[in-house]
């Protein structure tokens, strides 16, 4: 029977006005909402104003899941972070989620997430789902492989060919890569059943409201630095000992590092360009700036590089006479086949760092890319770069074990 609640959302359901998707879009947040109630086929059905079978079908094809292990899957992530953070009884729990019986809960919690409430609540956040790649970068440097992460061929080569046969649930890139709202990764996400969820500010605040739904999730600032964000991470998850331990390595590295290139650049001055269609901008991010000019010490001739710098021509290039070039080029045709012309044209050629072949191109992966794996791999990338020797280098591997002292 349908509570009173539910009327003026059944009401709703069955204006005739109202398309089918709509209708079963409604149906899914209702189930979000009212999970903890005994809900059934036939009910929902009704509400939809469907028959059974149709609404099992319909259901299934268009989100993936059939409407009662969806029902399952939200049960069981609210499960999850009540065991997770509240310490209440384990019947007190069943009953918030929709079960009368605690020992029928127990055995469905056991058979979805393959151990028991008492063991869970020992020893939760195992499996953990990244909202961005940054994050991926973060969670890797803690030794957690994400259970559910976006990965993207073009964007995150390096995190799709290392790591896309070890994350069973692949979301979609967003921003800021891609305009897409985090939302068309929520399905995935609740399929994922993660423990935790750590989240970044491109996340909306809807999107943050219905991830927080789905399990404890940390949302990290834009305003902390690498170190910060995997110290706070670390401390979320239990693995602060991780964190100092991979920033610790880092610091040696960093020193290490300072000396050969410094050995190599003398007082060379650097300058960091970015191809974008036709024209040529000095070119900076967070992560190039931080480790380029303050944890190496190297020098630039551009007082302050900004990623939306108007565009340079080559006489002002010529003015600024870098000694060294780095050259990001946007991975889009009409970027290339304009450095392909540029690297034959005789204003670029008289260039003294061009004359003496010091122009290193770079990637936007991992250059664009803020965490403690794509520092890490910057370091040892630039390290490559202008010494040609990089002991130890984190390019070729996949996983924070694998980071060497």
């Amino acid at each position: 029977m349908v509570s009173k609640k539910e009327l003026p959302r059944c009401r709703n359901l069955r204006t005739p006005d109202r398309s089918r998707k709509t209708n079963l879009n409604e149906i899914k947040e209702f189930m979000d909402q009212h999970y903890d109630e005994s809900l059934s086929i036939g009910q929902l059905a009704r509400m939809a104003n469907i028959s059974p079978k149709y609404f099992v079908d319909l259901f299934k094809k268009t989100y993936g899941l059939s409407a009662m292990d969806y029902l399952t899957a939200v049960r069981i992530n609210h499960a999850k972070r009540y065991l997770a953070e509240s310490g209440e009884r384990l019947r007190d729990i069943a009953l918030k989620v929709g079960y009368k019986d605690e020992f029928y809960f127990s055995r469905k919690f056991k058979k979805e997430v393959g151990v028991s409430p008492s063991d869970f609540a020992k020893n939760a956040k195992q499996h953990i789902a990244a909202c961005s790649s940054s994050v991926i970068g973060q969670l890797i440097a803690l030794d957690v492989m994400p259970v559910a992460a976006p990965l993207d061929s073009k964007w995150t080569p390096h995190y799709y060919h290392t790591l896309r046969t070890k994350i069973p649930f692949q979301l979609n890139l967003t921003a800021p890569y891609s305009p897409r709202s985090f939302e068309v990764n929520l399905n995935k996400l609740v399929q994922a059943r993660p423990d935790a969820i750590i989240g970044t500010e491109h996340l909306t605040s809807m999107e943050k409201t219905k991830v927080k739904e789905i399990a404890p999730s940390l949302i990290v600032s834009a305003q902390d630095g690498w170190r910060d964000q995997l110290q706070k991470i670390g401390r979320f998850l239990n693995r602060e000992d991780k964190a100092a331990q991979w920033i610790r390595r880092y610091e040696q590295r960093v020193q290490s590092a300072r000396t050969k290139i410094g050995e190599v650049l003398g007082q060379d001055q650097l300058l960091v360009l970015r191809i974008y269609g036709h024209s040529i901008h000095i070119y900076g991010n967070r992560g190039l700036e931080e480790l380029l000019y303050h944890d190496l010490k190297l020098e630039s001739v551009a007082l302050r590089c900004a990623s939306s710098s108007p565009p340079l021509t080559l006489e002002q290039l010529a003015k600024l006479a870098p000694d060294r070039i780095l050259v990001l080029v946007c991975p889009e045709a009409s970027s290339r086949a304009f450095w392909l012309a540029l690297q034959h044209s005789p204003e670029w050629r008289k260039l003294t760092a061009v004359k003496n072949r010091y122009v290193y191109p770079i990637a936007s992966d991992p250059w664009c890319e803020y965490s403690a794996v794509a520092i890490t791999r910057m370091l040892d990338e630039i390290l490559l770069l202008f010494t040609g020797n990089c002991p130890n280098a984190f390019l070729d591997n996949g996983y924070g074990e694998s980071f060497g002292p």
